[in-house]
């Protein structure tokens, strides 16, 4: 009966120490350090939909056309394309918890500020300072407010700066500023 009871009340301990803490898994992948959800780069490249949370490993991938790790998911990105997130080398390893990965789904914030690209078939480079900008225009395929930059691009390339409702009557200077210097121009 003693041990009965014992077992009884260290259950009802651990109740009380773990029962309480009851988050989601949002709020989890949220904390996790070194989330690396400031910034978000994505490329549609020979039928496949590209998704990369680092500047550098976004850059290898546009010089050399694949990742030295991914995670690949067959017919998981837009229009069905085979989705592909690029990861570092301190991500490659992980299950979930991948900045690029949750962000893309929406279970993870981003950070603000916020930085983002979309390297599109047509040839042209969107930038954001708006992850809800970037999944709208992700679903849609266009930005219906934007700023546009012919030519001003790495390679001459012309840049979308995308805006919203908010600051569709202003010029994106800071947003123009970041992007400028992301690539040294």
């Amino acid at each position: 009966m003693k041990k009965q009871l014992a077992g009884i009340i260290t259950a009802a301990a651990l109740l009380s120490l773990y029962g309480c803490q009851s988050t989601s898994v949002k709020d989890n992948v949220a904390t996790i350090p070194d989330m690396n959800n400031q910034d978000l780069y994505e490329v549609s490249h020979e039928g496949r939909y590209y998704v990369f949370d680092d500047f550098k490993v976004y850059q290898e991938f546009l010089t050399v056309g694949e990742t030295s790790y991914r995670k690949v998911l067959i017919g998981g990105g837009p229009n069905g394309q085979t989705l592909v997130y690029g990861l570092r080398g301190v991500d490659k390893k992980k299950l979930s918890g991948v900045a690029a990965e949750e962000m893309f789904k929406g279970s993870l914030q981003a950070a603000d500020p916020f930085y983002g690209e979309i390297r599109a078939d047509d040839g042209r480079l969107y930038v954001f300072d708006s992850l809800d900008d970037m999944k709208a225009m992700r679903m849609v395929g266009e930005a219906p407010y934007r700023y546009t930059d012919i030519g001003t691009g790495p390679d001459k390339q012309t840049v979308v700066y995308v805006l919203n409702k908010q600051n569709k009557k202003y010029k994106p200077e800071a947003l123009m500023m970041k992007f400028k210097q992301h690539y040294n121009l």
